[in-house]
């Protein structure tokens, strides 16, 4: 059993990595669309390929187009954050408790 609570303590690592990056990432796009940036930057380009998939559905579904702010990142990261802390603290937990 502790070759599965070693694979689980592996991808609960993995998946807060990748969390706490897209979790910067949305961070740094907001702080970039403050500055009106030139859309065929390279690195504007990379941060709305990184984030649309993330924020164009909370978006959709909160249908903001009416607001001055878009809050859709805040949304995003405030769920990005929950799955932090619920998701890879039980992945760990349980990895725990299997070695």
């Amino acid at each position: 059993m502790f070759i599965f609570g070693n694979l689980l303590l592996s991808i609960a690592r993995l998946l807060d990595i990748i969390i706490t990056l897209l979790y910067w990432i949305i961070i740094i796009r907001s702080l970039v669309s403050w500055v009106n940036p030139d859309p065929f930057n390279p690195i504007v380009q990379f941060l709305q390929r990184v984030t649309d998939p993330i924020l164009a559905p909370i978006r959709k579904i909160f249908k903001m187009q009416f607001w001055a702010v878009d809050i859709s990142p805040i949304i995003a990261v405030l769920c990005l954050i929950f799955i932090q802390a619920f998701l890879v603290r039980t992945l760990t937990d349980l990895a725990l408790r299997l070695k």
